[in-house]
């Protein structure tokens, strides 16, 4: 990411400035930041965000035939993607653990590129990507709006975490619970900026521009950023938050308004290549298909009992008179046939509904309570709609 010079007009902008030591701090002294994070400082007054996106403006469908979806190369989000492709019965196959590419043999012609995050959301824009699965957040920062990136499917239900502003419970920041106190706080000025420690420098400044804070300095850092205040370096700092304990464990406290994010992991992919490259929508298609189809499915239960009746009227009747029998579209109800003195005859009737897993103990009472017996329940693995609303969805966004 690079950046550059923003136009000259009458507003305020953004810059980058050597490191000083003699900045103020909470306790009022500024350590140089370099003593604990190797890094570099954006200066904002009116927060003019000036990042310009690598590959933004030269992006390209490039001259190749094969289709490549771009995964996390290592830590829990590159296992938790892995889980879910095989949940899918789209497996990653990785012939050397320490190769950068793979294949899914059920998706011809896709290569798999294992990669940094924020190297996914770049080669997107390059071109040197199709489709990629990242955090909502690595998206935004390095995306920064462009228009080339869609977003396929926005909650692939894990990586669960939000972006937010984070402040020291004590000091001059004891009594201060929102943004709106934040910005109020008379210390702020052109000589003593906030001082807010990040690795989102593009999300950071636009977010401080929006609730109207006028002198904050961004230092870029990675890693253990709660140290920050507690070492004198920031005042604040901007991070992503999941259970919020090791905000707590370090004395800092999220205030009202100071989210700026909320984040999971994604599937995302490029506008040119969807409209451009032959194949690839298929492949997306096929991939959403089998995405929804799982999602949909877990935490949901088939559940199966035999129940006498007179018809199959009447047992729907009886069943439907129960509020968590409903199942998605409403219960199958088919008749049981035995042989009885030589005749084949129907006494009972066989009720499939589908319940989800908070529903389960309380609908087999109720399925008991209404002359339900044997009832059997089992996970569900897929549930494929006629149509995948997120499919209709993508070709709205490309106009197709």
């Amino acid at each position: 990411m690079s950046l550059r010079a923003p136009p000259s007009s009458t507003s305020s902008s953004c810059s980058l400035f050597p490191l000083c030591p003699g900045l103020h701090s909470a306790s009022r002294a500024r350590l140089p930041l370099s003593v604990a994070f190797p890094t570099r400082i954006v200066r904002c007054s009116l927060l003019q965000d000036q990042v310009s996106v690598n590959g933004g403006a030269g992006s390209r469908v490039s001259d190749r035939n094969e289709l490549r979806l771009g995964l996390p190369s290592k830590g829990r989000m590159a296992d938790d993607t892995l889980d879910l492709l095989k949940d899918c019965q789209l497996s990653v196959r990785k012939v050397n653990p320490r190769q950068y590419v793979a294949d899914i043999p059920q998706l011809s012609n896709l290569e798999v590129w294992f990669q940094r995050p924020k190297d996914i959301v770049r080669k997107l824009l390059s071109g040197d990507l199709d489709l990629g699965i990242v955090g909502l957040d690595i998206v935004s920062e390095y995306g920064q709006g462009s228009e080339d990136l869609i977003l396929v499917h926005d909650s692939l239900n894990f990586g669960d975490c939000h972006l937010s502003i984070a402040i020291p419970k004590y000091g001059i920041f004891e009594n201060i619970n929102s943004m709106d106190e934040l910005a109020r706080m008379p210390q702020w000025t052109a000589e003593k900026p906030l001082r807010v420690a990040t690795g989102f420098t593009y999300l950071g400044p636009k977010f401080m521009r929006e609730k109207g804070l006028k002198h904050v300095v961004f230092s870029t850092a990675d890693g253990a950023l709660e140290a920050a205040p507690a070492m004198g370096i920031a005042d604040a700092i901007l991070d992503l938050v999941s259970s919020g304990t090791t905000l707590r464990e370090n004395n800092l406290k999220e205030i009202e308004g100071g989210v700026v994010l909320e984040s999971q992991t994604v599937l995302v992919a490029s506008k040119k290549s969807l409209v451009h490259r032959k194949g690839l929508l298929d492949t997306t298609h096929e991939i959403i298909e089998r995405l929804e189809a799982h999602l949909r499915a877990v935490g949901q239960f088939t559940v199966v009992a035999n129940m006498r009746g007179n018809s199959p009227d009447e047992v729907a009747e009886r069943v439907l008179s129960q509020p968590s029998l409903a199942g998605l579209q409403g219960p199958t109800v088919s008749p049981v046939f035995c042989k009885r003195d030589g005749e084949v005859v129907v006494d009972y009737y066989a009720i499939v509904i589908c319940v989800p897993k908070k529903e389960l103990y309380k609908s087999v009472q109720q399925l008991r309570a209404i002359g339900g017996s044997g009832v059997l329940v089992s996970p569900l693995t897929y549930i494929f709609d006629e149509e995948t609303p997120r499919w209709q969805e993508l070709l709205g966004k490309l106009g197709l």
